[in-house]
């Protein structure tokens, strides 16, 4: 073999698969198609947001590289929801689009056991049973033992700006063509889907005093676990919000025919949760008006981002609709807007560890299994890059669960439940998000990271260090009594509460509103002088204050779990099964199931199919 694992693809999801392949010791190539573009962010210059920003905290927590990369360089870091519950608190930044993936390249260059090569696969190399390398246009051929796919919006791609339609990667560059036609020969099974992004315009045409502010949030805010390091808010550049007029609204109505989403010349499904502008205003006819934000793209240019106002209309529309929007009377283009239309894998070809069921060594990772975002691609192609590492290595797959992390969440619901648009993250995905908190993927993820292997010392042993410390404070906080001495009672009094009518725990007062650990541990002698950073605190006050919470969220998971511990037989017969409807039987044989958990989640599987499941299960293993 050339290669233990081969990555197609320089993306997010490329490059978290080939460091968690090199980094877990196996000999890795990386092929893209134009290494100066390896990390490259063609759409939104940001990093994180609504349960984003938690996967890639996870992915830090499993020792993967996106926030490592997102914490260097930030225009601005900020926590979003912050008049909101701990469940939906998540961080965004805004990344410098130069050195982000500059930062990437140096990476991906100088990572031990990675090798990266420039070139366009367009097949594969396989036998009647595996896939066993790639084969480049260039002729060149190399062989692995397994195989990642992460084209993102390459394979077959097709830019389009109103009737224009133009055979283009993102970002104008060379697109994919060969790879989608041969995985069909194979048998899998591709579709269409589309997304778009917004016009960049020069900031010296913007007119910012018709725009409010919207600055960074004061505090020592990460992605990463390891960073110690922090740009100061002052320092940090600042993002406006300006919102559309109506006269932009009837532009865009008066010209529907001269948009390539309404025209027909778009057959792929676009993300229901980042629709263009036009589809935004048919849609949403009530609405008087849609918020927009102005998004620096890098300290080294003057291009601004117009987040939200992503269009397929042609260029002479697009510069009435921008110069429609206030303090863009006069504004100067620097790129303009267009739709993306791509292949993608239908999801029910591959299963929870992203292996294709079909043909065993090849994985996919990104927006080829059918999501959009960066967050989303890295951390499927970190998933990707562990799993063909573990079946290399001759060790057990490795699964998230549903209440363990918003990765879990994800990949569960696209081989469960499957997508038919651009699957996009969000908090209410989940229905354990009280668990699955921006402040404890550490807590949730780094033993687990440890275990595989790419956690390393450093990281683990600052873990432990931290976790001992939330483990020591919440013993104090629930040993100890406060009483009603006289400080205390004064305390609570100048806030408000009534008087005490018997001994307090320290965990208790913590728990009372507007109260802060800060507050409680003067008066706890054992807690003074404890040093503890920012998150740390934060974790302990959300353990305390959501206590209720947190258990009966851990008493829901746990049930659950007993569901997802319950292994179905690789060979059982569901076409066959007895007492089943015929539609489970169909869905349940389409999806392929590991779990009885997961077979109870699949849309038209209802419970008592789930019971008769579990009977035949039973039956299978004692005939």
């Amino acid at each position: 073999m050339d290669y233990q694992v081969i990555v197609v693809g320089g993306g997010h999801a490329g490059l978290e698969a080939a460091y968690a392949a090199a980094h877990l010791g196996m000999k890795t190539m990386l092929i893209s198609i134009n290494i100066k573009m390896i990390g490259n962010m063609p759409c939104n210059p940001s990093i994180g947001g609504s349960a984003k920003g938690i996967v890639v905290r996870e992915i830090d927590a499993l020792g993967g590289m996106m926030g490592i990369a997102a914490d260097h360089h930030y225009l601005q870091m900020k926590m979003l929801n912050t008049g909101k519950g701990p469940g939906v608190q998540c961080l965004r930044a805004q990344q410098d689009k130069l050195e982000y993936p500059e930062f990437q390249q140096k990476m991906a260059l100088s990572t031990k056991n990675l090798t990266v090569k420039e070139g366009i696969v367009v097949s594969l190399l396989h036998d009647e049973k595996k896939v066993t390398g790639v084969v480049l246009e260039s002729g060149e051929s190399y062989t692995s033992e397994a195989v990642i796919l992460s084209t993102g919006t390459y394979m077959e791609s097709y830019i389009f700006r109103g009737h224009d339609k133009i055979m283009e990667g993102p970002d104008g560059e060379k697109p994919s063509h060969g790879l989608s036609p041969y995985l069909r020969s194979m048998g899998i099974e591709t579709y269409r889907l589309k997304t778009g992004t917004p016009p960049r315009i020069a900031k010296e045409s913007i007119d910012f005093t018709k725009a409010k502010v919207e600055p960074g949030t004061k505090g020592n805010l990460a992605f990463s676990y390891m960073t110690d390091e922090f740009i100061p808010v002052e320092e940090q550049e600042n993002c406006y919000l300006i919102y559309t007029t109506p006269e932009t609204h009837k532009i865009i109505k008066d010209h529907l025919d001269e948009t390539a989403l309404f025209s027909g010349n778009i057959v792929g499904i676009g993300p229901r949760y980042c629709p263009s502008i036009e589809s935004k205003i048919m849609t949403f006819k009530d609405k008087e008006r849609h918020q927009l934000f102005l998004e620096p793209e890098s300290r080294y240019t003057n291009s601004i981002y117009l987040q939200g106002f992503s269009t397929s209309m042609s260029t002479d529309v697009q510069e009435l609709m921008v110069r429609s929007l206030p303090g863009f009377e006069n504004a100067k283009f620097l790129k303009y807007a267009y739709a993306i239309e791509y292949d993608a894998i239908k999801t029910e070809e591959y299963g929870p560890t992203l292996e294709i069921k079909k043909w065993p060594g090849l994985y996919i990772a990104g927006q080829i299994c059918g999501t959009s975002g960066y967050e989303e691609a890295a951390a499927l192609g970190l998933m990707a890059g562990i799993n063909a590492s573990l079946k290399i290595l001759g060790k057990e797959p490795f699964i998230l669960r549903r209440d363990q992390s918003y990765i879990g969440v994800m990949i569960d619901d696209l081989v469960t439940k499957g997508t038919l648009e651009p699957y996009r993250l969000l908090s209410s995905r989940a229905e354990f998000r009280l668990l699955l908190r921006h402040d404890n993927a550490d807590l949730r993820l780094t033993e687990i990271g440890h275990q595989i292997g790419l956690v390393k010392e450093d990281r683990y042993a600052k873990f432990i260090t931290k976790k001992q410390n939330i483990e020591k404070v919440t013993q104090i906080l629930e040993s100890t009594y406060v009483g009603k001495r006289k400080e205390v009672v004064s305390f609570l009094e100048n806030l408000g509460f009534n008087e005490l009518k018997g001994g307090l725990l320290a965990s208790e007062l913590l728990k009372r509103p507007g109260i802060s650990y800060k507050d409680v541990a003067q008066f706890v002698p054992e807690l003074k002088d404890l040093e503890l950073d920012e998150q740390t605190i934060s974790e302990i006050e959300i353990i305390e204050k959501y206590e209720g919470y947190i258990s009966k969220q851990k008493r829901e998971a746990a049930n659950m779990v007993k569901l997802e511990t319950m292994k179905i037989p690789e060979n059982i017969d569901f076409i066959n099964m007895d007492g089943i409807r015929l539609e489970a039987r169909e869905k349940l044989n389409k999806v392929r199931p590991l779990t009885v958990g997961q077979a109870s989640r699949i849309s038209g599987v209802n419970p008592s199919d789930i019971s008769m499941l579990i009977l035949n299960i039973k039956k299978t293993r004692y005939e």
